[in-house]
């Protein structure tokens, strides 16, 4: 097993590493204080991530992009973790599944998507369908050549920055031995076709500037040309490419639990009290040593994951692991960087408060908690036929 990392990959994690530190640092206290990025400073960012080569690193070389693996794509989305999501989304990394794009589809969204000329969200969550996917009742029904959508998604991230969104819609049923199984297919969507609205959705503790929208199918007609994949095909085209998606979520939270274990240590190691600094304290001391550990563990497994899928190797219990310890052990750590710091823990003078805000939807997102663990014992006692 290799535990090292090359110097191209340590140049990626100093590089990114550099950008989030004086390109996103600086703007966070006003979007957390206006729930808002500006659209000059969101258009700084992005012209200077496309400067740096950095635009869609998670596409491949043979559209252009910098075509970094998975190992090296988690490297970039740890260091991202470090700092605000709102202000990161415009670092720019499209949806992978772009990549199924075909024919005209390629010009009209993969292309326009990986220079930075579209923006594009990704729609799956219904009001009554989270983790079951496959309870959406937002329904596309034939009609001659085209396909009339009705229904609703929400908690769509970044909706309100996209020019286009891939959104996964029922387009049939099927009776199965256990009941009814929905047929799902993924379409693209641009803004403002008829009978599609975009609103907002609701206001969040966590991640302030990074919305959630509502979206709205009022007899919206989309022809063959929108779908992506094949018609009924969206769990293929959803397990293909969306697959690696929870190894983000596990990445940027190691990245946030680092910056708030930075501020613990070195408050730990210049806070006085009783006459010495209170990381000689063991009740703070080994809050500190819990921590890192944790932070570490985390780490390993989000790395090892990403290089499993790497590989070719299955990883789906893996990455449901990552992702599960991940959002958890982040939880543990800003509460107890709080704890170190007391009273002003709370205080907005420190971002922390916000950090342990944010970490809250991480354990719900991408896969409850409860989702992973699912996944985690389904592989394990399938193994021996339970």
């Amino acid at each position: 097993m290799q535990f090292g990392l090359s110097e191209e990959q340590e140049m990626i994690i100093s590089t990114v590493r550099s950008f989030v530190e004086n390109e996103i640092y600086p703007h966070e206290e006003l979007v957390e204080r206006t729930g808002e990025v500006p659209k000059e400073i969101a258009d700084e960012i992005k012209r200077k991530t496309i400067e740096l080569g950095f635009y869609a690193c998670n596409f491949p070389e043979s559209v252009g992009c910098a075509g970094l693996n998975h190992l090296e794509f988690a490297l970039v989305e740890r260091e991202l973790g470090r700092g605000s999501m709102a202000l990161n989304h415009f670092f720019g990394r499209p949806q992978n599944i772009l990549m199924a794009c075909q024919g005209d589809q390629v010009e009209r969204y993969l292309m326009p998507a990986v220079r930075g000329e579209k923006m594009d969200a990704l729609a799956m969550t219904e009001p009554g369908a989270g983790s079951d996917v496959r309870g959406m009742k937002c329904s596309a029904v034939r009609d001659g050549g085209d396909w009339v959508v009705n229904g609703t998604k929400h908690f769509i991230s970044g909706a309100e920055h996209a020019d286009f969104i891939i959104v996964f819609i029922a387009t049939g049923e099927d009776q199965t031995p256990k009941g009814p199984k929905k047929r799902i297919t993924a379409f693209l969507v641009d803004r403002g076709t008829p009978g599609f609205t975009i609103r907002d959705g609701y206001k969040s503790v966590s991640h302030r500037g990074y919305k959630n929208m509502v979206l709205e199918f009022d007899d919206c007609r989309l022809p063959d040309a929108q779908v992506l994949g094949e018609v009924d095909g969206g769990f293929e085209v959803m397990n293909t490419w969306l697959y690696a998606t929870r190894i983000t979520v596990a990445a940027m939270c190691v990245g946030r639990a680092r910056r708030a274990f930075d501020y613990a240590l070195d408050y730990a190691a210049t806070r006085e009290q009783f006459g010495q600094k209170i990381g000689k304290f063991q009740g703070v001391s080994f809050q500190i040593a819990d921590m890192i550990t944790e932070i570490d563990a985390a780490d390993l497994l989000t790395l090892a994951a990403a290089d499993r899928l790497d590989k070719g190797l299955p990883a789906n219990r893996e990455i449901a692991s990552a992702k599960l310890y991940a959002s958890e052990m982040l939880a543990r750590v800003t509460d107890a960087a709080i704890q170190v710091h007391g009273g002003m823990g709370l205080m907005d003078d420190y971002p922390l408060e916000r950090f342990w805000r944010d970490a809250r939807v991480e354990r719900i997102w991408d896969g409850t908690s409860e989702i992973q663990r699912h996944i985690i014992s389904r592989d394990l006692l399938r193994a021996l036929g339970a």
